[in-house]
């Protein structure tokens, strides 16, 4: 079963009176973005997350670190 509410000072009120039993675990997730957060933000900070791998063919040769095919020739060597 599935119910909606919403947050109101800090605690989720079910709509319709949904009666759960005291200490039902329960999942919740938002059903929209927060208004404060762009729906694409994580998009932009990608590039804060990147790390340095080590490999300068990676874009290129991903098939190959992942799965181990052939290496590609991107033109470089």
């Amino acid at each position: 079963m599935t119910y909606t509410g919403k947050v109101q000072n800090g605690v989720v009120v079910l709509d319709n009176g949904a009666d759960l039993a005291e200490g039902t675990t329960v999942r919740v997730e938002p059903v929209e973005a927060a208004a404060n957060q762009a729906p694409d933000a994580d998009l932009f900070s990608a590039g804060r997350r990147a790390v340095a791998t080590g490999q300068p063919d990676l874009a290129t040769n991903l098939d190959h670190h992942l799965y181990g095919h052939p290496k590609a020739d991107d033109g470089r060597n």
